[in-house]
């Protein structure tokens, strides 16, 4: 009798098991000449040789829906099963698709025509500025395709990073060692990952250095490479940190620079990175950017309303 042996490697085995093995009680029924084993993080098959085959066929194909969705149910498992190709049982691409599945299979899509601009604009460029108000999903929409790049093997590291610059706080004053003081400040990346990946996994990519969080200091003398890069809060860059930072740019990378002109922390008299590189930039082939505006915003109706009135008065000073 031959025997099969299939390592999950990458997901969490219970919850492609399924609840009490719910999933390969199913596997089992779609291949009754194969006894089927599932135990740890492997599954074991026994029986023919070419039955093995088929079921190692659908196994990759299953196991390929789980990474890309983050979960398999009965219908996915018997759609999966029962095609002859991907092309059967996957949606096409196009308009309106998410950009990835985020946890519990959650679909992370661009919700306005500016973000879906967004998105095609990074397919394009290795580089690109996304620049608008709070609340237009800038960050999000990054960090989603950021994802998708690791997710399909595209990049092999995901490196987030923000200049330290505090809205009207010291860091200093905080408890705790330098992480510990950093974290609330990253907060906002690390909310838009844990929507995006399993908290196991994020943990381990976090601990293995696939996914990096850092202020925009620790990225001097690096070169980054491999890498999908998004620098967060642009506008409170130098020109000295903004300079620095692009050109740490390596080989197969994308960079994605996000930020609000209209909320510059810098001391009064400092030119912001961000507003001078759109300047410098804004000629230079391989290099997109995208303004969003009021309309994409998609937090709360009010917010719109306060950027709207805020720029009322500032427009007046």
């Amino acid at each position: 009798m031959n025997e099969l042996i299939i390592e999950l490697t990458e997901i969490n085995p219970r919850d492609f098991f399924g609840l009490e093995n719910a999933n390969i009680d199913l596997l089992k029924k779609y291949f009754p000449k194969l006894k089927i084993v599932a135990r740890g993080n492997k599954i074991k098959a026994y029986g023919d040789e070419e039955v093995l085959e088929e079921f190692d066929r659908r196994i990759t194909m299953l196991l390929d829906q789980f990474v890309k969705y983050n979960k398999i149910d009965e219908n996915v498992i018997e759609r999966v099963l029962l095609s002859r190709t991907r092309e059967d049982y996957e949606a096409p691409a196009g308009s309106g698709e998410a950009i990835i599945h985020g946890v519990s299979g959650k679909p992370i899509k661009a919700l306005t025509a500016n973000q879906r601009k967004l998105v095609a604009l990074m397919t394009k460029n290795d580089m690109v500025f996304a620049v608008g108000p709070a609340g237009t999903g800038k960050t999000y929409t990054g960090v989603a395709l950021a994802v998708k790049a690791l997710k399909e093997k595209e990049v092999k590291r995901i490196i987030l990073t923000r200049p330290a610059v505090e809205a009207g706080e010291n860091l200093g004053f905080l408890p705790g060692d330098l992480k510990e003081k950093l974290d609330p400040y990253m907060q906002p990346l690390y909310d838009a990952l844990r929507d995006m990946i399993p908290a196991e996994k994020l943990a381990s990519h976090i601990e293995t250095g696939v996914i990096q969080i850092a202020p925009l200091a620790f990225m001097r003398g690096r070169t980054l490479d491999n890498a999908f890069v998004i620098l967060d809060e642009a506008q409170n860059t130098t020109h000295a940190q903004m300079k620095m930072f692009l050109t740490r740019m390596g080989k197969n990378a994308k960079f994605m620079i996000t930020g609000d002109p209209g909320q510059i922390d810098l001391p009064r008299r400092v030119t912001s990175g961000l507003k001078e590189a759109l300047l410098v930039l804004k000629d230079v082939k391989g290099v997109g950017m995208m303004f969003l505006d009021d309309k994409d915003v998609i937090r709360h109706r009010l917010v719109k309303e306060v950027i709207a009135a805020y720029r009322n008065i500032e427009n007046t000073d």
